[in-house]
């Protein structure tokens, strides 16, 4: 069984977000409920049974566990993982509908998700099949999608290995979004 396959096994229904479109034309549009009320559109995405879209920020915050004083409870908003025959990656991605939020705090979030990633994989090992194998070997790139209820304009990506949370990828005003250019 594909890593893929096993996520959607293990991973409720309303914790994903499902693909959009044609066998051709695949996106996905991811939103934000109110109060924030927002939406990110992405084109060009695998077919469904190369990615999972994780709702990351439906998973229950640890606070009642941990204390929360270095961000450790904070997670991002989306995980998709992605495998294809071309790449194997796992794009976190924080949303913010306005120029809010401070950096500090985003990397926060995006290692949140990094962790929830890490979580999921050994509950894979140890309750799906125990392969040690799942998971393993993806990229990770971590996306920050700002300024999105402001007027769109066509987006603009700096080139630049945004491996680590640190060094993520900065998108403002986002227009159209493809999947290639996310990794």
């Amino acid at each position: 069984m594909s890593d893929i396959a096993i996520l959607k096994e293990m991973i409720k229904e309303t914790a994903t977000v499902a693909l959009e479109g044609n066998d051709k034309k695949k996106k996905v549009i991811l939103r934000e409920p109110p109060p924030a009320n927002y939406s990110v559109t992405i084109d060009k995405m695998p077919n469904d049974d190369e990615v999972i879209i994780i709702k990351c920020d439906t998973f229950s915050s640890p606070d009642k566990v941990f204390q929360g004083n270095n961000g450790e409870c904070k997670r991002a908003d989306f995980v998709i993982i992605a495998n294809t025959q071309k790449q194997k990656v796992i794009l976190c991605i924080e949303m913010k509908g306005g120029k809010g939020g401070l950096e500090k705090e985003i990397i926060q979030q995006l290692k949140g998700a990094q962790c929830f990633v890490a979580y999921c994989r050994e509950i894979g090992q140890l309750f799906f099949g125990n392969d040690r194998n799942f998971l393993k070997g993806y990229e990770y790139r971590f996306i920050s999608i700002k300024d999105i209820s402001i007027s769109k304009k066509p987006s603009r990506t700096k080139k630049a290995i945004h491996d680590r949370p640190e060094q993520m990828l900065k998108i403002s005003s986002p227009k159209q979004l493809k999947f290639d250019q996310l990794l």
